[in-house]
């Protein structure tokens, strides 16, 4: 893969795949980004406060209340349980994880390189802070329940809400694309990276869904919040990039 190291003075990557934006597409782009962020988390926070209130009967692994009780429990009888496919969807969850680490020594390698954070590329750094926005979500709902698995995992009760891994996978498979466009330089490891990123996110939402270890909610969840941050760290990127060019104006 063509994926430069370089300082930035000697060749930055391409701002968000299509050349040099003008200040004033950027600006828009990224109150766009920013608004259907910002109504993406406001429909998650809505949706959790609907789980909670909405048809909620005791209808879980001993006795635990479920939102939207009627619907989950249709639709987790229509499933079934299949343990195989929880097994492979969770292994399956190391990938993202890889990911990060990827960007991570990105960031690392350009830190050591450059000899200060400064000269790191600014849309490593915000995606190494929403890395870590996208791990305090998970701990946040793991010591903060919602729902509870409607199958138990080697005999305990889990915190099922939002699913963690469909979090996971959709937070940072997006990032994967994003940054591939915006540093590869041949047009075929630019494709490869969507049709991947394509068929693994939908193979692990669809497996985690069908698997029968989450309620339906919990799935809808992770894709509402997963979306809204992905969209928020987009537009902290334009944000990031159109203050680069508002300096480069000054001198």
């Amino acid at each position: 893969m063509q994926i430069s190291l370089m300082p930035q003075s000697r060749r930055a990557p391409q701002p968000f795949g299509q050349g040099q934006l003008r200040k004033d597409e950027v600006n828009m782009k990224e109150k766009s980004k920013l608004l259907i962020g910002i109504c993406l988390i406001s429909a998650f926070t809505l949706w959790t406060v609907l789980i909670q209130s909405v048809d909620v009967q005791p209808v879980g692994q001993n006795g635990t209340k479920i939102g939207f009780a009627a619907f989950n429990v249709w639709f987790h009888q229509l499933t079934g349980v299949h343990m195989t496919l929880y097994t492979v969807t969770d292994w399956l969850g190391l990938v993202p994880v890889f990911i990060c680490l990827c960007f991570g020594t990105l960031g690392f390698v350009q830190l050591v390189k450059r000899r200060s954070l400064l000269r790191v590329d600014p849309d490593i750094i915000i995606l190494g802070v929403y890395y870590v926005i996208v791990i305090a979500c998970y701990l946040i709902f793991e010591m903060i329940p919602i729902n509870y698995r409607p199958v138990l995992i080697e005999g305990r009760l889990e915190a099922s809400y939002p699913s963690s891994t469909t979090l996971l996978v959709l937070s940072v498979m997006p990032t994967l694309i994003f940054q591939v466009d915006r540093r590869a330089v041949n047009l075929l490891i630019k494709k490869m990276s969507v049709v991947f990123t394509i068929a693994f996110s939908a193979f692990m939402v669809i497996g985690r869904l069908i698997s029968g270890v989450h309620w339906a909610t919990d799935i809808i969840a992770s894709v509402l919040l997963s979306a809204g941050l992905f969209m928020l760290y987009q537009s902290a990127v334009m944000y990031a990039y159109r203050a680069k060019l508002s300096g480069e104006e000054r001198i």
